[in-house]
Formats: structure tokens, sequence, C-alpha cells
């Protein structure tokens, strides 16, 4: 058999089932062995991005890597974003990348491209270029090791079409999968001492630690102890909902973030990095732990963080303590003109059970976690590189590792803007997506950035313009209807919730286009309601605190 058709039955053995593709000429025989091997699906994105970006969200819900296929160097350069997001997640993805034949290369034809410089920016711990046919397979395996490692990762393996095309290709099997340890018996015994000797203390959740089993034992911790439970900001895969232990995302805003760790004396880390503000502004710190807190590691990436809090649990006697858990509960009805709380108490009045939800609302989206806190269980992703145009590919991804589940995709105007070609591969694979674009005609975050960094004194009108979705206003419905996805627009709750309605009720995929008003703007009389909302429970002094560290 050929090189590519070895890699794909090496591909399959290794339990990599779905390939999500934009492929070029130097691909053409790997897109030919699709069909020598039965056990894999391929799916055609429009972009690369797209590709890259299903990739990631099939992973976070599948537990396994996909594959994602390229065209040469452009190819990954138009994915880049997405890989992004996948590295800083740490979501494991077989990035395939064709390159020209070896014997072409000299040439210097125009898409010739250095792919290893390219893919070592999202790809750090492994990229290889496959030098022979002979030595294809056995690069696969390991990609395929390296990706699905712990921490997961982006594996970049770069195939020249001469190595696809040749013969004598021979599958290899699948790498054995990953055993992680727990923390040894010194870090337990060590944080197991710091959390009976008092001081305020806090889990910092992230990773696997954001699944059931591991919230639960945190949980029980927690309830023992009096220890506080946090999760990253932007966590990759958040299991949440009624019956499961709530946790407190740390707030996007590093003014919010801050008030949040007030007081803490030691944070804990399970598989999760300390805090860091988001962007550096002028004149605040970029480190968010409180001065005088001691930072402590029970569990890295690399380890089992699961097994290591239920150790932690053990050593302090709090396996049989009973969690907290989020009752449930959902927000009423909403009615009356539309607005981005009003749709996400729409969400959380009609969340249905075993939803994945994917959250790139940015602003418009500020209150979707406290209106689906008490919705059924239901799992969410979120955008943990900052890299937008993740949220509609991530949902692609994730409907096809979940048939069986529906996704919904809360995503900004911006943003869907960068992926937009998503809706038709959701389409093309009759996928159960529901897509709601908030349409606020603005880059409404960055209204608030402008103002946070200082740079707001002196806006003018082409300053403004560059934030501004307006002249034209986008037609998302229409978008979507000319992709083949059913569309509806709405300005008023009930329509809205007559749509969404609609939508979980009948096979998909469907967008909603929530037309409603830039909920923020660049003055601070308004940036400050929209601080205090984005975390409602705050105690009535941190309120206070907030009030006066950004007042004018």
């Amino acid at each position: 058999m050929n090189g590519a058709q070895a890699l794909m039955k090496t591909l399959a053995d290794a339990g990599i089932e779905v390939c999500f593709s934009n492929p070029g000429t130097s691909e053409m025989h790997f897109v030919a062995a699709l069909d020598s091997e039965p056990r894999m699906r391929a799916v055609l994105a429009l972009f690369e991005g797209v590709a890259t970006g299903a990739a990631d969200g099939y992973a976070r819900m599948a537990g396994k890597p996909a594959a994602a296929l390229l065209h040469l160097g452009c190819g990954l350069g138009n994915g880049l974003a997405n890989l992004h997001n996948a590295r800083k997640g740490k979501v494991p993805v077989v990035n395939i990348v064709g390159d020209h034949a070896t014997h072409h290369v000299p040439f210097d034809a125009q898409l010739q491209s250095d792919i290893e410089t390219v893919a070592r920016n999202v790809s750090p711990g492994f990229v290889r270029t496959s030098k022979s046919t002979a030595a294809l397979c056995g690069d696969a395996v390991d990609a395929i090791q390296a990706a699905r490692g712990l921490p997961g990762q982006v594996a970049t393996l770069i195939l020249p079409a001469d190595v696809s095309w040749g013969e004598g290709g021979t599958p290899c099997p699948p790498p054995p999968p990953p055993a992680p340890l727990p923390a040894d018996d010194a870090t337990i015994a060590a944080i197991a001492g710091t959390i009976r000797g008092g001081g305020k203390t806090a889990l910092l959740l992230g990773g696997q630690a954001l699944r059931e089993p591991a919230l639960l034992t945190a949980a029980r911790i927690a309830a023992q102890h009096g220890v506080k439970l946090h999760c990253e900001v932007f966590p990759t895969r958040l299991e949440r909902g009624a019956g499961l232990p709530a946790v407190e995302r740390i707030a996007y805003l590093a003014e919010l973030a801050t008030l949040q760790l007030t007081g803490i004396e030691h944070l804990i880390l399970v598989d999760a990095k300390p805090p860091v503000s988001f962007f550096a502004y002028p004149g605040k710190a970029s480190d968010l732990v409180p001065d005088g807190c001691a930072v402590h590691t029970l569990a890295t990436p690399a380890q089992d963080a699961a097994a290591s809090l239920e150790k932690l649990a053990a050593a302090l006697g709090a396996t049989q303590a009973t969690p907290a858990l989020q009752p449930a509960a959902r927000p009423p009805r909403p009615r009356g003109r539309l607005t981005a709380a009003k749709v996400c108490k729409a969400v959380g009045h009609l969340l249905p059970e075993r939803a994945i939800v994917v959250d790139e609302a940015i602003t418009s989206g500020l209150l979707l976690g406290t209106m689906t806190a008490g919705c059924p269980r239901h799992d969410l992703l979120t955008l943990t590189g900052g890299a937008i145009g993740q949220g509609l590919p991530n949902a692609v991804g994730a409907a096809i590792a979940c048939p069986d589940r529906p996704v919904l995709a809360l995503v900004g105007d911006g943003s869907a803007m960068y992926t937009i070609q998503a809706l038709w591969t959701m389409a093309r694979e009759h996928l159960d997506v529901t897509v709601i674009v908030f349409n606020n005609a603005s880059y409404s975050v960055l209204n608030v950035e402008l103002e946070r960094v200082g740079a707001d004194a002196a806006v003018g009108s082409k300053a403004k313009s560059q934030l501004d979705l307006h002249g034209p206003v986008l037609d998302f419905a229409r978008l979507a209807q000319g992709m083949g996805v059913h569309a509806a627009r709405a300005d008023t709750a009930e329509d809205f919730c007559k749509a969404l309605e609609y939508a979980l009720t009948q096979p998909g995929p469907h967008l909603i286009e929530a037309v409603v008003p830039e909920s923020l703007g660049g003055a601070k009389r308004r940036v400050l309601p929209w601080l205090l909302r984005s975390l409602p429970n705050l105690p009535l002094p941190v309120a206070r605190a907030l009030k006066r560290k950004i007042a004018p």
C-alpha cells in the first residue's frame, strides 16, 4: 500500500476516527486514501480555521484526538488561531499538514514555505516532517502519542506529497494510552498540612479537575475544611448544572479577579496555572496572586488530577464529607424588548438536559453563567486561548463527537464572522447545533478595553469606526440561509423564546439572530454596572471596594 493508505490505517487503529479537512493538491493521495478506511469519517470545512476549531471541539468532548488536514504552510497559517486555542486548552489534536514533494522543494514554488517554523508556534512539543514512506507510520505513532499525552497538545506531522504517494507503507500498531500518576505522598502531606493549618485557602481547578469525579472530591474537601473552589477563567471543558458542585470562575477582568482572590493566604493549583491578567494595563499588576499568598501545586497537567484530589481527601479525612451541590433552578421566561441579558435568561429557561454549551459571546454572554447555573447538567466549552472564531467550529466538533446531545453555540457578531463558514459544514453534516448570534453591531468588548488601557481620552470618529459594525449591519439570518441553515431573527424576548423552542425540538442545524442593543459603552458610568453584574454574588464590601477601584 502507499504511504497515505498506511497512514490512514495507523490513525484508525489508534482510535482516530474523524478527519476535519481543507485539502489541496499536495494532499490528494491522503484524500484518496479516505476511501480505503471505513472507520475514518471525513468532514470538509470551507476554511482551515473551521477544520482546526472543529478538531479542538471534537477532542474536548470525545476525550481523544481527531485529525486536521491542512494544505501547506498557507493552509496552516489560516488554521493557526484555533490551533492556538487548542494549545492553550491542552487539547489533543493530530495536525497533518501536506507539503510539496521533497524533490520539488528546491524550486521554491509559489506555495513553498517553512512549515516547521510556522507550526512550532502552536505545536511546540511535536513538529516533524516525515522523510520517507517507510518512516511515515512510525512518525504518525509518535505524533499520536504526543497529542494524547498529559498534558494534551497539538502534534504536527508534515506530510510531503511523495512520502504520501510512495509505495511500501507499513501500518504501525497504536501507541499505549497515557498512564498519568497522582501527586506523590510528600506533596499530599504538605498540602494537607497547609489546609489543616488554617488560613483562607482556595483550590484553583482546571483541565481534568473540572470533570464530575474531581469536582465532587474537591467539593468534599471544601465542605470539610472551608476551602474555596475556583476554576480557570476560560475552562477547556467544565461540567456544571444542577446536582454538581458549583465553582466560581476567575473573572476575565483583572479588577474583579483581584477582588475574588483578596485575602486568600494559600492558593492550591490543580491542573491549573496561577491566575494572570489577560492583558497588561498601565499601572496594574499582571500577576493576580495576592501579595503574601503562597501558591502550592497539587497536580500539574501531566499528573492525574482526580486521583490527586482523592489522595488529598483521604489525607484530610474528607472522603465521606457531604459536598455542596447546585440546586435545580431556572430563571423565568423573559419578556419585552430583547437584550443580551434576556437572551441569557431565555437560554437558562429552556436549556435541555445534557446540552453542550459553547460560549464565545464575549460581552453579551456575561450573565450566561448565572442564568444557567441551576439548569440540567451540561458541559461548557470556552475560548481557552482568546483567539476569536472558536465558537462555531467548536460546536461542529462537539456535535460530531456527541451526536446524541444538543449543542448550543453562543457567539458575538464580530466573532461569528471569523469562521462563519462553519454553518455550511453544520448543514452538510446535518448536525444538531443551535447557533445564537448576538448582533449588537459592535466589537463591544473593545470599547471597554479602549477605556481600561487608558486610550479613550481623545478618541475621535476614525478610532471609533474601528470598533463599530454598522454600515452595513450584518444580516446573519440571511447568511445562514445561504449556507443551508434554518434561521430566524428576533428583537423581542417572545420571538426569541419561540425560535429557541422550535430549534430545540426540531432536527438541526438552526441559527437565531438576536438583535440586541450594545450593552457596554466607553463611559465608566456604564462599565461599572456591567462589572458588578458580571459577578452578581459579590459580598457588599467587595462590591464597594470594586466601585472605589474603578470609579472615575
